[in-house]
């Protein structure tokens, strides 16, 4: 099978540029990140999502996020390379310019919004186009699926779902408690996504989606983005490999997710990888695995088409 062109919804390269100003996103010279220019054009990728994260050492309030979003425009928008995408129009433009690589911003976890919605319209302004309400523990607008409470939405997440809604910025539910979830499905009256969720079923971790929950976001119409996190990959002592990837995608496609399904890597968010998979260059491997058992067009669809056809028809037009 020829190359495919690849999309990937979760990557946190950026918090990695904002604690070590010495990165390089353009040619990564020093070794130190999984996502760089060049390995993304050797991987042959068409889109990538690029995560607003701030680490629990980091205060959290606007002032990193901005800070992030600085670095995003002038260290990976700034490349001729790269195209922002935040309409319709963007992913129309970037599927008639091959070659290019679309760049969306995500926000990882709402916590140095501090429950204000302003701050979430100056972020949509500055072109971010998903966003989770938490990382793995409890803020203003939720519980994270490690807070040991389990609670859903307080009544300002609520507000931030509805907001989201309004605006156009996608709802990602990675992350969120499983309350939480229940609560923004039934809450959001557009389709939600899971960027880097894969299935409990298969590997019992809290940060993986039930059975239930997978079902429930693929009949509204959401995307569910398998991740390389071998934690979320496999429960085993044995290191996780490349069939162990392919047995989510299994599982998703057993509940008719094979038009819903995506990949959401986490690369630079991890420092334990999934064998021969720890850059997006070595995604070839991924898609030959995949190949030996879908037909090129399922494939295709995996690494690219599903997640382009959901923003074109999902992103404000």
């Amino acid at each position: 099978m020829e190359p495919v062109r690849k999309a990937d919804f979760h990557c946190d390269v950026i918090w990695k540029l904002l604690e070590d100003p010495t990165l390089s996103f353009e040619r990564d010279d020093q070794g130190k990140l999984d996502v760089t220019l060049p390995r993304l054009k050797q991987a042959g990728s068409t889109f990538q999502t690029f995560a607003l994260y701030i680490p629990d050492r980091m205060e959290k309030t606007m002032v990193p996020l901005l800070q992030s979003v600085d670095l995003f425009y002038r260290k990976v928008l700034a490349l001729p390379e790269m195209a922002f995408i935040r309409t319709a129009g963007d992913v129309a433009a970037l599927r008639r310019n091959p070659g290019t690589i679309g760049a969306m911003l995500s926000l990882e976890g709402a916590d140095g919004l501090q429950g204000d919605l302003a701050m979430l319209r100056i972020l949509f302004a500055l072109g971010v186009r998903a966003a989770g309400l938490t990382w793995n523990n409890a803020n203003w607008g939720a519980d994270g699926v490690l807070e040991p409470r389990g609670g859903g939405l307080t009544k300002k997440g609520r507000a931030f779902v509805e907001e989201c809604n309004r605006l156009g910025i996608l709802v990602d539910v990675s992350h969120l408690s499983d309350r939480a979830f229940w609560d923004v499905l039934q809450l959001s009256g557009k389709p939600v996504i899971a960027s880097h969720s894969n299935c409990r079923s298969l590997c019992p971790h809290p940060r993986n989606l039930t059975d239930e929950q997978i079902k429930a976001l693929l009949a509204a119409g959401g995307l569910i983005g398998v991740t390389f996190v071998p934690q979320f990959v496999s429960s085993t002592r044995a290191p996780a490999g490349i069939a162990d990837v392919l047995r989510h995608v299994e599982r998703i496609c057993e509940f008719g997710g094979e038009r819903q399904l995506m990949f959401g890597s986490d690369f630079d968010g991890i420092d334990q990888y999934v064998r021969e998979l720890t850059h997006p260059g070595e995604l070839h491997r991924l898609q030959d695995a995949l190949s030996a058992n879908y037909s090129d067009a399922l494939v295709g669809a995996f690494f690219e088409s599903n997640a382009m056809t959901f923003l074109a028809t999902h992103l404000p037009q």
